[in-house]
């Protein structure tokens, strides 16, 4: 079994390309990505032991995070 220490997180940019360097942001995004990735992989591993197809879940779950309607855009400026 991997432990959670066995994925990569991305390298967090801007939209400008630039990257994320507040280490500050850097571990708040970091902990997000963990904590969605932990979640995926309990709902997938959920949904194959009550019989659903792993690949229509997969894109279920992509199919959902296009869906996903925001309040904030990548337009404004945070500090």
């Amino acid at each position: 079994m991997a432990n959670k220490n066995d994925f990569k997180v991305p390298c967090w940019t801007k939209p400008d390309g630039t990257p994320v360097s507040c280490t500050e942001k850097v571990k708040v995004l970091n902990e997000n990505y963990e904590e969605l990735r932990v979640m995926l992989k309990d709902a997938l591993e959920d949904a194959l032991i009550l019989g659903c197809s792993e690949d229509q879940v997969r894109a279920s779950f992509h199919e959902l995070i296009d869906e996903i309607n925001l309040d904030v855009r990548e337009e404004q400026v945070h500090p």
